[in-house]
């Protein structure tokens, strides 16, 4: 069977079972775990990497879970692999269960994270002290909506996603509330509204992602991270609180049980050899998010057109 008929079949959230190992070196047939997320890059690292082990013979699971609290299931073994730990704002949950000698890090990604308070450029013809974050402040009226006002709306990311955007706020002392979107989805919603009748918005936006390569914007310059930042409130311009500064960038890293490479070494090799570029992700989310397709689909064109990248991640 061709590969494209293969992976059409198969849906974004699926169980891909076997009765048996279709390859000699696949170890077990016992699922291998992948966890999903809320946001479309996630989704498509995951989708990819799932099909590449169908595709060398192992049997997948794709299973919803919580960005952070998916350590847990990690740590135990009931989850195996997470294709997208974001330097930006899950290294201190990956180094504290890395810590625990159940999960480990299988290595960077390929691309490279950021993640921060951004505005579209419009915007500093009301501001025009931005991007320094000392400006904010006599901006809060320009960013305040009647749920928040007189203090100014930021609009983060969905809760689970972290990123202490609230403490962000208490310890810079800015007059701003934090409004959490629901979904990856209304985020950029409400993106795309402010931008097309030019309206003031300030938001959590991140890359890889369409967004700033659509949009023309800028990320808030908050004073720079530095781990002491949110380790030690001592440290920074805020003596008493921590989280006064930005957020960390960085890599985006593939973490995993610790048990993975002793049951299935193929597939964990072949998660260590997974990359991808920012300007890569980007389009294929763009596909997704803008264009309307699904994610199996756009998966499989990549994979289509990709072959020889991926068969030399399974040693093919």
């Amino acid at each position: 069977m061709k590969l494209r008929t293969l992976l059409a079949s198969v849906a974004v959230i699926a169980s891909a079972a076997v009765s048996a190992p279709a390859l000699a070196q696949v170890e077990s047939a016992d699922p291998i775990r992948l966890t999903l997320h809320d946001w479309t890059g996630q989704l498509i690292t995951t989708n990819i990497m799932a099909r590449v082990l169908e595709e060398a013979g192992y049997n997948v699971e794709l299973v919803q879970a919580d960005y952070l609290a998916q350590f847990a299931g990690l740590r135990t073994g009931d989850l195996h692999v997470a294709m997208e730990m974001w330097e930006t704002t899950g290294r201190e949950a990956m180094d504290a269960a890395i810590a625990t000698g159940t999960v480990v890090n299988l290595g960077p990604t390929g691309m490279e994270a950021i993640e921060e308070w951004w505005y579209p450029l419009y915007v500093k013809d009301d501001c025009p002290g931005l991007p320094d974050w000392q400006a904010l402040n006599d901006c809060a009226a320009l960013f305040a909506t009647a749920e928040t006002a007189p203090k100014g709306r930021y609009l983060g990311g969905p809760v689970t996603w972290g990123g202490f955007d609230p403490e962000r706020v208490a310890a810079l002392g800015l007059d701003y509330e934090v409004i959490h979107a629901g979904t990856d989805a209304a985020l950029f919603a409400e993106l795309e509204s402010a931008y097309q009748r030019q309206a003031p918005i300030l938001l959590w936006v991140y890359a890889p992602h369409w967004a700033p390569l659509k949009f023309e914007g800028e990320w808030v310059a908050f004073p720079e991270y530095a781990p002491e930042c949110y380790e030690d409130p001592a440290w920074g311009i805020n003596p008493d609180l921590a989280y006064d500064c930005g957020k960390p960038r960085g890599p985006i890293w593939k973490v995993a049980w610790a048990g993975l490479a002793g049951k299935w070494p193929g597939a964990a090799a072949a998660v260590e050899a997974f990359t991808i570029d920012n300007d890569t992700m980007g389009g294929l989310i763009a596909e997704v998010d803008l264009d309307g397709r699904a994610v199996e689909d756009v998966v499989e064109d990549w994979l289509w057109e990709n072959e020889a990248v991926w068969r030399g991640w399974i040693g093919d």
